[in-house]
């Protein structure tokens, strides 16, 4: 925008309305330039005015003319219909069109600065060596690799020398407050970066930092919120006297409730409230509500943490080195307890305090208790709890994202490739374990656990119901693709090619599920001298996501040739009609298990404190008044009429074969 000098008019206007300047010869302003809503305002150094016309609507004022009041500037840019009104110190900011800075103690640049990128932050391991470099465009996935894949060299050095030199790029000495944003009855807001549409009120301190939200999708930072070093990305609500010190927030996190976190990341849809989180990979959807829930040194996505749920890490010698994993969809019961090292498999349960490590990552949908001073694992036994079906349905639905650009690449699938390969794994080491253990022992061990020697078999059997529920399923997804017009055959073939002797590995990259093939070649095209920004690793991440329905065909077809000794291709019709058959029961099976697990939630038990000073005839009518009826349940009747539609799907399929 081409700016001009005052006019003697103007000048003699402003100097009437109680303004003042260093010197008038630096304060330029608009063409179309007026006077009138400008009153008792201090310019100095260069300042650079827009026009102030139009009136802006105010949350708890109402409205509100567009200009500046009651307060001083050094070297800002105020944008067109902007209102800067009480605010004791603005010192080289832009202020972008119809923003809001309004009671505000300082809004200043002091210097140099990143407004937060490039911060480095210690997560997972207190002792470092795992430090996660933070931007305003991280991705869950990207953060996945900087702190688990430093054993490699050149993708370490291509991560790293992209995002420094994007960080680099975001050097400035000038401030930024960006259109339709609002900042409002703070106090002190140094070297920040404030995007579209944000809503910053009530705020104490916000230091070296980035709210980079959108229009459509603005970050809200609420009252008492003291944040230093720390990037926020769109759609995040960060209130009530929160602190952050070298935090990344993702997309759609709520932070709440005097919560604290020092060198911790939460990525999509995060939620802490209450509690304190120190050195914390938060994936996506982890989940803290308590007051006296400490999250440290730890890895966890899809998480739900009891209230009391704490772990250690203080078991050393040379520094606080050690770390936990807990898996896709793990939970922590109240006041659990984990000595590190520990790790959990993917949506187990947690429970008691367990004060020596084990490693139960083979054994996935699993609960842990602590036993007489024993971690004791209870193999697939998470498999029919309401808990585990409510979870993998409500995810994708408490999606809060609204930004038309997502950063975090998410997969949602309960039974996929990962957990159905660990399934397979666990299945195999626990017919080991059965085949080596003696008939007198009451239990065996794995890695730091004690197994009931006598729920091996059990698990063995549990654990294959999930298995026959992913083949069918993937094989009802085939058969879908031919009713839309293609050959079962052909479609077997496809998916058949290049399948080796055994399936390969898949992992979980902070919720992108991913085959080691597909994994490789994106890491291959991450060091590729073509990939010149962190733009580009994000479109490669997304290139690699949506591939996942693919890659999890090919994976179903290589468990098919190590089952049958066949390519699927070759599969005969009473082979892929028994997959059908034994989907159906299997179906069934766990859902009718499910149901008998929600039907505690109904026994007399669960009535105890009902019908206060009542007989059993006011105890049983208030719980229903309060909680409803086992039948009249919104979950109990979906999961039966699912069960009602099992038979129908199963015929549908059987008429497509």
């Amino acid at each position: 925008m081409l700016y001009r000098k005052l006019k003697s008019p103007e000048i003699d206007c402003l100097t009437r309305q109680g303004c003042s300047a260093e010197s008038w010869e630096t304060v330029l302003v608009h063409e179309r330039f007026t006077p009138e809503r400008i009153h008792n305002i201090r310019f100095q150094g260069k300042v650079n005015l827009g026009i102030y016309t139009e009136d802006l609507n105010l949350p708890d004022r109402g409205s509100h003319p567009a200009g500046l009041w009651n307060s001083t500037l050094k070297d800002c840019t105020i944008g067109d219909n902007a209102l800067i009104t009480n605010v004791q110190n603005l010192y080289r900011y832009e202020i972008s069109h119809h923003a809001v800075v309004d009671t505000v103690q300082s809004l200043a640049v002091t210097g140099e600065t990143r407004f937060g990128n490039g911060t480095e932050i210690e997560v997972l391991n207190e002792g470092g060596g795992r430090e996660l470099l933070i931007y305003d465009k991280l991705s869950a996935q990207i953060a996945y690799m900087l702190v688990h894949f430093r054993h490699h060299d050149a993708l370490m050095k291509k991560l790293q020398s992209l995002i420094l030199e994007y960080c680099k790029g975001k050097t400035c000495t000038t401030g930024y407050v960006g259109p339709y944003a609002q900042v409002r009855n703070c106090q002190v807001l140094r070297n920040m970066e404030i995007g579209e549409g944000a809503e910053v009120q009530g705020t104490l301190i916000l230091e070296d930092g980035s709210l980079a939200g959108c229009r459509e999708d603005p970050v809200k930072i609420g009252s008492g919120v003291t944040a230093k070093h720390f990037i926020v990305q769109s759609g995040s609500h960060i209130q009530d006297g929160v602190l952050l010190d070298k935090c990344f927030v993702g997309q759609g996190v709520r932070l709440g409730k005097q919560y604290s976190a020092e060198g911790s990341a939460f990525f999509a849809n995060c939620e802490g409230f209450h509690g304190e989180a120190v050195s914390v990979f938060g994936g996506p959807y982890t989940v803290t509500h308590h007051k006296s829930t400490l999250m440290i040194a730890g890895m966890f996505s899809f998480y739900n943490a009891g209230s009391g749920t704490n772990q250690s890490n203080h078991m050393y010698k040379l520094g606080p080195l050690h770390q936990g994993i807990l898996e896709r969809g793990a939970k922590t019961g109240s006041l659990s307890y984990m000595l590190w090292p520990c790790s959990v498999g993917a949506f187990s349960v947690v429970t008691g305090k367990h004060t020596g490590n084990f490693d139960a990552a083979d054994f996935p949908f699993s609960y842990i208790t602590a036993e007489e001073g024993k971690s004791q694992l209870t193999p697939a036994m998470n498999l029919f709890t309401v808990g585990t079906r409510r979870d993998s349905e409500k995810w994708p639905a408490r999606d809060r994202r609204k930004d038309p650009r997502t950063f975090d690449q998410i997969h949602f699938d309960l039974f996929n490739p990962r957990s159905i390969g660990k399934v397979l794994n666990a299945i195999s080491i626990l017919q080991d374990l059965n085949e080596k253990s003696r008939k007198e022992q009451e239990f065996v061990s794995y890695k730091g656990l004690v197994i009931k020697r006598l729920l091996l078999r059990t698990g063995i059997k549990y654990y294959k119901i999930a298995v026959a529920i992913y083949l069918g399923d993937i094989l009802i997804k085939l058969l879908n693709q031919v009713k839309a017009g293609k050959t079962l055959r052909d479609l077997l073939t496809e998916i058949s090619e290049d399948t080796g002797d055994r399936p390969e590995k898949w992992y979980d990259l902070a919720g992108m599920l991913v085959s080691e093939t597909s994994l490789n070649a994106c890491i291959d095209a991450m060091c590729h001298d073509t990939t010149d920004s962190v733009e580009s690793l994000l479109a490669i991440l997304q290139d690699t996501a949506a591939g996942y329905e693919n890659d999890n065909l090919k994976w179903w077809a290589q468990v098919i040739k190590e089952t049958y000794g066949k390519q699927a291709a070759d599969l005969s019709r009473d082979q892929l009609e028994q997959i059908l058959e034994d989907w159906k029961k299997n179906v069934l099976k766990l859902n009718n298990m499910i149901l008998k697990d929600a039907e505690k939630e109904f026994d007399p038990t669960s009535r105890i404190g009902y019908g206060l000073d009542g007989d059993e005839s006011i105890q049983q009518k208030d719980f229903e008044s309060v909680r409803g009826t086992y039948d009249g349940n919104k979950f109990v009747k979906a999961l039966r009429s699912e069960n009602d539609g099992v038979e129908k799907r199963f015929q549908e399929m059987i008429k497509v074969l």
